[in-house]
């Protein structure tokens, strides 16, 4: 959605970083390029126009030095964007949490539930999801059957068409869960119906949290629904839904800075892990190619969850991957989305071109290692140096798979390039942030190495 802003935002850096000197002509034509780029991506044209006379005037003001003026420039246009965008909110988890969802007809409140009860539930959350929408006929259904199918508990009740008498029903077993996620009804407009529902729930459940669901192709309008839900129902922050399918994204995210309602995750796509933590920063950093290492992090935890990753700590700290954990690593990424979805947060991979096909290439990969492990020693799984050393066992290997020889010599390499990232983790510490030096070394060492 944001590919053509990110464009024009890297080239306008670029033009401005290169220039000798900032003359008229080149000035027009960058904030032309910029102003167009923002109002394709919904941006407000009074927040557009401020940003364009902002960089008019610092790029034509005498008492800045020519060399000083760039860098003032490229700063302003950095510092202007992330106030566009708003502060960052991270929702606070604490001990006992009840969130409430909120949000108009099709906004995506229930898959949104899912999405965010896995996201939790992977971090070592006890999680549960309660079903009140008692208006939509599958609202039930659909909740209960995106709980089972990634291992959530539900509680619903289709049968009862009263949402307080739903949530007295279930109170004492949900006391035993540290985040409950309540799933409510959506009308075609907040109209006096839903408030008074919601406000008799309010008064029943206590939330912690109220969130409001906000769907991006919205665009501007989210300005106004935000602001009638946060006069009508207090809500304490925003999720923003289907950032990855329409041009307003832009629109909706600006809208909810400006009636300060901070937006805490925004969803990407239609899997289970399409939701991240939104930080504008972040966001801001992919937007200008520089990639989002922490983010990329957060969805390899939403992926493996807390076990895996232990498992996956283990075995850096051991220094050796065998070849079943490196077929569970590639399988991981496939639940991220593939490389299409994760090359904008790995510094120096924004601007690859990646076949389109390649997920279901990768899949394809995936299924046939599986079955070229099957005929492979316990040994050889372990300790893959032995295949390398005795070339006659990957004609074994391939023969009792039924697989070509360069099968076998392709899941090799996959486990030479997991091992030297594994062993490269000590330089590249997360916990301690990455620098823009050492992002481009992590780039230049495995950009090469990494074939579509």
């Amino acid at each position: 959605m944001f590919e053509k802003l990110g464009e024009v935002l890297r080239r306008t850096t670029d033009k401005i970083a290169n220039a000798l000197f900032l003359d008229k002509n080149l000035v027009d034509s960058i904030i032309r390029d910029l102003q167009r780029a923002l109002i394709e991506a919904d941006v407000n044209i009074a927040l557009v126009k401020e940003i364009s006379e902002k960089i008019r005037k610092t790029a034509f003001d005498e008492r800045i030095k020519e060399i000083d003026k760039k860098e003032h420039i490229i700063k302003l246009l950095h510092d202007e964007l992330l106030k566009m965008l708003g502060e960052e909110k991270p929702l606070s988890i604490e001990k006992e949490n009840r969130i409430m969802l909120l949000g108009l007809y099709g906004a995506g409140k229930t898959t949104t539930i899912a999405k965010l009860g896995n996201y939790y539930a992977k971090r070592g959350h006890k999680v549960a999801l309660l079903g009140l929408d008692v208006h939509r006929p599958a609202a039930t259904d659909q909740l209960k059957q995106l709980a089972e199918k990634n291992k959530l508990t539900c509680f619903v009740n289709p049968k009862e068409k009263n949402p307080v008498k739903i949530w007295k029903e279930f109170e004492k077993k949900l006391k035993d869960y540290n985040l409950i996620l309540i799933d409510t009804a959506g009308r075609h407009t907040l109209d006096k119906e839903l408030i008074d529902e919601i406000k008799i729930l309010n008064k029943e459940i206590k939330p912690t949290e109220t969130i409001l669901v906000i769907p991006a192709d919205i665009g501007q309008s989210a300005r106004k629904l935000s602001q009638e839900f946060k006069e009508a129902l207090n809500i304490t922050g925003v999720i923003i839904t289907r950032m990855d399918s329409t041009a307003k994204g832009g629109g909706a995210l600006t809208a909810c800075a400006e009636t300060n309602s901070g937006v805490y995750f925004i969803t990407t796509g239609e899997k289970i892990n399409d939701i991240d933590k939104f930080n504008p920063e972040s966001f801001l950093s992919r937007l200008l190619g520089m990639g989002d290492l922490q983010s990329l992090i957060e969805k390899i935890k939403s992926a493996t969850g807390e076990s895996q990753e232990e498992a996956l700590k283990k075995m850096q700290e051991q220094g050796k991957l065998s070849l079943e954990d490196v077929v569970e690593q590639v399988k991981s990424m496939n639940s991220i989305g593939g490389f299409d979805k994760i090359k904008s947060m790995i510094p120096g991979l924004g601007k690859a071109k990646i076949p389109d096909n390649l997920l279901e290439n990768q899949q394809t990969k995936v299924a046939k290692w599986e079955h070229i492990l099957k005929s492979m020693t316990k040994e050889e799984k372990e300790n893959p140096e032995v295949i390398k050393k005795q070339t006659s066992r990957i004609s074994r290997i391939a023969k009792g798979a039924g697989v070509h020889t360069s099968e076998i010599r392709a899941l090799l390499k996959q486990h030479d390039l997991l091992n030297d990232m594994m062993k490269s983790q000590s330089e590249f510490d997360p916990s301690k942030g990455f620098s823009q030096r050492q992002m481009q070394k992590l780039a230049k060492k495995f950009g090469k190495k990494m074939r579509f």
